[in-house]
């Protein structure tokens, strides 16, 4: 010791000692700036949250309305997925379950904040609605919109913030066991596991083992790059460390931590958080995981994609069993506990929660909220987004459409168009709307949105024969316009081979394997799909009349008046084309196509209401009957596959078939557009009924067992309809002694006919139709079919109650034979 003081008195150990001092100052003063630096940013994170910027995304309200089916399961899982516990703390909101009902608070958070309410249920329907504000009854009930994801940093991350409060206790102890078992001793560092690293380290020469406890994860994650991996870094990590543990409890730390950690990529979404990780790879809220579900989660972190359930099951099996053994090593569970964990299969949820993502629909929003809403910042910002998207029909979607695309995949291996012989995949888009208002309500934009995120909802293509049914719309509107010659669904063209000159061309369309049927009806025309019925009657129309209509009804200015355009040779979207049909199915209006409801910025202030755009582009009149025209295609048309694949309720709609497969179809309540074809544009060679009509229709079906779209009604038709009883031999009114073969035919009121069939009998194609052929219920006339003919019979009303998906459409019911009014 004597020796180590008189080297300091020597110069050479004064210069040691100096040195020394310096470099601890030097030290000391660099620990400080850094500390005080990250101090500060630390701080500024916190007082703002440490997820303020994360921008979110919902997708519609639902309304529960008296009477409505459905149970106090269907309601609380649909909270659950809006972001709802059981736990008071829980800002977007809680719910109470009591026996036969369930009360629900709304949090800060809620887009309904002040609706607080309890749903009463009997025999699975909504039998009392109570306001809790002012404690009278209501007849609906807004519930909160689902969170469809949120838009964090300019990265596609889904996190579903939780409290402290509301994560399980067997998930801590589950977290704790497998990434830090003295996390609630330490002051930020565990040293037995900084002195094993240090040695690892060490030995291999590299940073080969992290030591890092829960709040150096959360220090590295929130703070620092993730993908660095230096001994600055490190020391950054400390620096942060050694503040949160100063700012924050124990509690606090968890809680960031159970909201920031990445827990894989699932689709086109990154998992962020326990929240979301319960939902997507359980389908279940945070506060229903079992034993072993906790542990699977809380393995996770340390591999995410290597132990990803959905890909690698045996490996995620092995690492929970890791954390269960951990687990009861640190006695958190008992042996019996531990056994029976070690043996539960993983129990993960059906598929991969891509099917909720709506990718597709998230990118159409982002590029709306780019294009239109650029002084906001919705990366930096915590705005939320409310869509119209819903979510049970975009699951119901994205499922229609993987199964159809299998089935498709089938027929293309028969014909020898595999992948392996140069073929590429068949894509698919599917389009939902509300008919009434435009909302989109589901978004399909191809087969995988992680292969390709090409939205082919976007994509212009040829719509072939979807497009048919605004010909016919602007033959039948000279029934109200007028004109040298006036159109009714019984007029007739003659089906034969044609040449039509344009421009000094000749134009020669053929038929469907060429085959010709002489005199049709229009009706027989559009059901049956008939190319040349279908140019002649826009020639005499006027392709300029089709194409205006076309435009009027939102279809793009590049569709030209020629005779191609009735065949729909020029490109249109599954969007457009969507937006199109809204014309028939709204009673004549337009509505253009929207995917953004509301916004509301971070102070509370609603910045942004859409109010539907609509206009008038059709007569309702002619609307109804194309309705009712369209209805014959689903009955015995082209589109009569519909029926046979068990959709009964009452529905229209359209098959296409250009290079690729269309079907356009309505019900009263939800309007739907499914495209199939190649991204190339090479042929498809299935025709629409075969390709596009199964998807559309396996949608369908789903969408309506839901409890919003339960409700399918008839068409009901408008002032001015009526319905007569005519003889399909000669076209003209049905009598006594004309024959058997009466059926109903609908008109604008004054273009019906007025002759009686007696006599000479003009000759028009056979179409016999089923017993149940057009929907007619409730008609008083409805009785008798041998006697006089009544010229005009009310029009069809909607029944009260309209069948279930396993039934047909109603029985056809004829009408009184007034034959002396007629003729007063």
């Amino acid at each position: 010791m004597a020796g180590i003081f008189k080297f300091f008195r020597r110069p050479a150990g004064k210069v040691v000692l100096a040195a020394a001092v310096v470099c601890l100052t030097l030290g000391a003063m660099s620990f400080a700036y850094y500390y005080f630096k990250y101090a500060r940013l630390i701080a500024e994170k916190l007082e703002k949250g440490p997820f303020a910027n994360t921008s979110m995304l919902f997708a519609a309200p639902q309304t529960l309305t008296l009477g409505d089916d459905s149970t106090t399961e269907e309601i609380v899982a649909h909270l659950r997925r809006s972001g709802y516990s059981e736990s008071r703390a829980n800002r977007m909101g809680w719910y109470n379950l009591r026996p036969g009902a369930v009360e629900i608070f709304p949090g800060p958070d809620s887009l309904f904040s002040h609706e607080a309410g309890v749903i009463k249920f009997e025999q699975g329907r909504v039998a009392q609605i109570i306001s809790l504000r002012d404690h009278t009854e209501r007849t609906r009930y807004q519930l909160e919109p689902e969170l469809i994801t949120n838009l964090f940093d300019s990265r596609r991350e889904k996190r579903r913030l939780v409290r402290f409060a509301d994560i399980p206790r067997v998930l801590v102890t589950a977290v704790v066991s497998a990434e830090d078992k003295r996390f609630f001793r330490h002051s930020g560092f565990d040293p037995i596991r900084v002195l094993k690293a240090a040695y690892v380290d060490v030995r291999e020469a590299r940073i080969a083992e992290g030591a890092s406890t829960l709040s150096m994860q959360l220090a590295g994650s929130l703070w620092l790059d993730r993908s660095e991996r230096t001994w600055s870094r490190k020391a950054a990590e400390v620096l942060i460390t050694l503040h949160l543990e100063q700012k924050l409890t124990k509690e606090q730390i968890f809680e960031y931590y159970a909201n920031q950690i990445y827990l894989g990529r699932i689709g086109s979404f990154n998992i962020h958080g326990f929240g979301e990780g319960a939902l997507a790879y359980f389908g279940k809220d945070l506060s229903q995981l079992t034993l072993s579900e906790a542990a699977l989660l809380a393995g996770l972190p340390r591999g995410p994609s290597y132990y990803n359930p959905f890909r690698s099951p045996e490996r995620a099996r092995n690492r929970r069993n890791t954390v269960l053994r951990l687990m009861l090593e640190n006695e958190h569970i008992t042996e019996r506990e531990y056994s029976v964990a070690v043996e539960t299969p993983l129990g993960l949820a059906s598929g991969p929660r891509n099917t909720s993502d709506a990718p597709w629909f998230v990118d159409l929003v982002n590029r709306r909220l780019q294009d239109q809403f650029q002084d906001h910042d919705f990366q930096a910002n915590s705005y939320r987004v409310y869509t119209t998207l819903d979510m049970d029909l975009q699951r119901d979607a994205m499922e229609a459409v993987r199964i159809g695309l299998q089935q498709i995949d089938e027929q293309a291996e028969k014909r020898g168009r595999t992948r392996a012989r140069g073929w590429p995949e068949i894509q698919a888009a599917l389009v939902a709307l509300d008919p009434h208002t435009g909302a989109i309500k589901a978004l399909v934009g191809g087969r995988d949105y992680g292969a390709s995120q090409l939205n082919r909802a976007l994509a212009r293509r040829q719509p072939g024969s979807v497009f048919k049914p605004f010909v016919f719309a602007a033959a039948l509107n000279t029934s109200i316009n007028g004109g040298p010659q006036v159109f009714t669904p019984l007029s007739t063209v003659v089906d034969e081979p044609t040449t039509f000159w344009f421009d000094e061309k000749p134009y020669e369309p053929s038929n469907y394997k060429d085959e010709y049927s002489g005199a049709v009806t229009l009706r027989q025309a559009l059901s049956r799909s008939l190319n040349i019925p279908t140019v002649k009657v826009a020639e005499m129309v006027g392709y300029e009349k089709v194409v205006e209509l076309a435009h009027a009804s939102g279809m793009n200015a590049q569709i030209l008046a020629t005779p191609a355009s009735a065949l729909g040779a020029y490109e249109v979207t599954p969007l457009e084309m969507a937006g199109a049909y809204t014309v028939f199915a709204n009673q004549g209006l337009a509505s253009k196509p929207h995917w953004i409801s509301q916004i509301i910025d971070q102070q509370g202030k609603l910045i942004h209401e859409l109010s539907p755009e609509q206009w008038p582009a059709l007569d309702p009149r002619v609307a109804y009957l194309m309705v009712n025209m369209l209805e014959e295609v689903v009955r015995s048309g082209t589109g009569a596959g519909v029926r046979s694949r068990g959709f009964g309720l009452p529905a229209a709609g359209k098959t296409g078939t250009s290079h690729d497969g269309w079907f356009a179809g309505f019900t009263s309540e939800l309007l739907c557009v499914v495209w199939v074809g190649y991204d190339d544009n090479r042929e498809l060679k299935m025709e629409g009924a075969s390709s596009a009509l199964p998807i559309w229709t396996e949608f369908m079906k789903r969408a309506h067992s839901h409890r919003a779209f339960r409700k399918a009604r008839y068409f009901e038709p408008p002032e001015g309809i009526v319905a007569v009883e005519i003889d399909t031999q000669s076209g003209k009114l049905a009598a006594a002694g004309c024959g058997s073969a009466f059926r109903t035919e609908v008109f604008v009121a004054g273009t019906q006919p007025v002759e009686l069939c007696r006599g000479g009998r003009t000759q028009i194609a056979s179409w016999e139709l089923p017993e149940q052929a057009l929907p007619d219920p409730g008609t008083e006339a409805a009785a008798h079919r041998g006697g006089p003919s009544s010229t005009v019979a009310a029009a069809p009303k909607p029944a009260e109650k309209p069948p279930s998906a396993e039934t047909a459409t109603p029985p056809r019911k004829g009408f009184f034979r007034r034959l002396l009014d007629v003729f007063k």
